[in-house]
């Protein structure tokens, strides 16, 4: 695979980048060996993971220095958990949403300033089930997201958020939208909040690029949806307009998807050039 930021070919001719990734590694435990790998061979600047499942204390820290990374982590132990590891330098490091918000009993938000952008590795809670009390906890999330984003950073600044969202923006997000009548991801309630959230002054770079549809990030465990190519983009990194405006690459890592005990998301990337 090589490593990306030096020889891939895209790079040419658009001189210094940064590029920022973005994983839900679904037990950072059983995928460490894996994510080593990845991150000496594809060597983003940043790196969001999510679903880490580990508490502070347990998170590998000395294994990301070894591959020459600052890390800040929010976890919890058996569930959720977000981090930032940063090649670039990590700053100003918040755990969870911005004073003054209500505070989330969970640990799926973590935000950073990595050199000169502000990065935010996010969890958007999964929603359950239409009607469900984590459904109107999740569009609440959403709501307080927003809130953190308008007291702690300008639009106008280089922003990152990124991460699981846990919504497929449109249609053309899921492998077949009949199979989806009724469920969490689709609603237009679900898509509404993240629109407020865009509406701020983030820009979906990936979709901007390919607009065509059977392109996703996660591919459940059962029935093959793998191989079958029935998936969902629910992974993305959305970016500010200053960002946005400067951007180089964007990409899922399908490959990561294969092999010996994957993670059921792919590596998301965006590459931007350097103001």
């Amino acid at each position: 695979m090589g490593a990306w930021n030096e020889h891939w070919p895209a790079r040419k001719g658009y001189g210094p980048w940064v590029l920022v990734a973005t994983w839900n590694v679904n037990s950072l435990n059983a995928r460490m060996p894996r994510v080593e790998q990845w991150l000496a061979e594809v060597r983003p600047d940043v790196l969001c993971l999510q679903e880490t499942k580990l508490a502070d204390e347990a998170f590998p820290t000395d294994l990301f220095a070894a591959e020459g990374y600052d890390v800040v982590h929010h976890g919890q132990g058996q569930w959720n958990g977000v981090a930032i590891a940063s090649r670039i330098g990590l700053e100003e490091p918040i755990l969870g949403f911005a004073h003054g918000i209500e505070p989330d009993e969970d640990a799926r938000l973590v935000s950073a300033r990595c050199g000169s952008t502000r990065v935010h590795s996010v969890y958007v809670p999964n929603g359950r089930e239409v009607g469900h009390e984590h459904y109107h906890y999740k569009l609440n999330w959403l709501g307080r997201l927003r809130e953190h984003l308008e007291r702690t950073v300008e639009p106008t600044e280089d922003v990152v958020v990124a991460g699981d969202w846990n919504i497929a923006p449109e249609d053309r997000d899921v492998w077949d939208r009949a199979a989806f009548e009724g469920l969490t991801h689709v609603t237009p309630e679900e898509r509404a909040a993240l629109d407020r959230i865009k509406q701020w002054g983030l820009v979906d770079t990936f979709r901007v690029r390919y607009p065509e549809d059977g392109l996703y990030s996660y591919y459940d465990y059962q029935a093959g949806r793998f191989h079958k190519r029935q998936g969902m983009r629910i992974d993305y990194i959305l970016s500010s307009q200053p960002l946005a405006q400067r951007s180089r690459i964007d990409l899922v890592d399908r490959n990561a998807r294969k092999g010996k005990k994957p993670s059921d998301h792919a590596p998301v990337l965006a590459g931007f050039g350097q103001s």
